[in-house]
Order: C-alpha cells, then structure tokens, then sequence
C-alpha cells in the first residue's frame, strides 16, 4: 500500500519521546517520504494528529502491529490532489449510513464531479472501495484525517 522510507521503532518509550522522535525523522524527510512510527505509549495518537495538523504533515494511517504496538505511517507534507465539489461531514452517523447519504447526494452530482466523505464509522473504510466500484464511482484517495475519522474522495461516474 504505501511506501515506507524508514521505520522508527519506539515502543516502551512513554510521551512525548515517540512524537519527538518521530518530529526528528520527518525532519530529515524529502516532502512525500514515509515514516513508520511504532509506538505503544497510549498519548501518542492524540499527539501526532495535533502535531501533524499544526506542521503541515499528513498520517496517512494508523496499524495495529503484529508485534505490539500500533503503527503510525506519517507522510511528510500533504499531497492532497483532489479537490471536492460537495463535501458531506458524517461523523457520528453508523454504517451504513454513511454510505447511504453519500449514494444520495452523489446522485446529485454531475459525472467527473467529487465528494468529500468524512466518516468516524469504523466499517466504513473496509465498504466504500466495494461499493464505489459496484455502483460504477471511483475512489480517489482515502486520508486518515484524525484518530478513527477518515475523508474518502469519491468521483461520480
């Protein structure tokens, strides 16, 4: 799925080593490289959201790790390409809800146009690729915006 470019391992370290750590590597990024960070301190979520938000940075998505821990894959610098023409902001609502709303509002639209879905359902993101493609839309991109809420970029036709 995605390339990593370096893995930094920081498990068994408490907050706020891991984001300091992770804030070096970035550092030393070209803009688009990835960082997989492995942390188990139970702050560092929250951290690395606000801190990529505040630092024009991008995680691009959060793992659980077959070894304990929970990886964070950190893209330094955003490459946003699309661009929406209708954003629906669905957070709270549970599946299939928020697929529902989305094929609704969708119907709506012109083809070649795109909508923003932001969705906090966690079933969500394992349903919209299939459903995107057996309805005939296209899944652009998909961006882990904050902790368990995602923005999928769906283009009609």
């Amino acid at each position: 799925m995605d390339l990593v470019n370096v893995v930094l391992d920081m498990k068994g370290l408490s907050c706020p080593r891991p984001l300091i750590g992770a804030k070096r590597m970035v550092d030393e990024l070209a803009p688009g490289q990835v960082l997989l960070l492995v942390s188990d301190c139970p702050g560092t979520q929250d951290d690395l959201f606000a801190w990529a938000k505040q630092t024009g940075n991008q995680i691009l998505k959060t793992e659980k790790m077959p070894d304990g821990g929970t990886g964070y894959h950190i893209q330094k610098g955003k490459l946003h390409k699309h661009t929406a023409n209708v954003t629906l902001d669905i957070r709270g609502a549970v599946c299939p809800g928020p697929i529902v709303e989305a094929k609704k509002l969708l119907s709506g639209m012109q083809n070649g146009e795109v909508l923003k879905l932001v969705s906090d359902c966690p079933g969500v993101q394992s349903d919209i690729g299939g459903w995107a493609s057996a309805t005939g839309m296209t899944l652009l991109e998909t961006i882990e915006s904050g902790a368990g809420v995602h923005e999928f970029y769906i283009r009609k036709g």
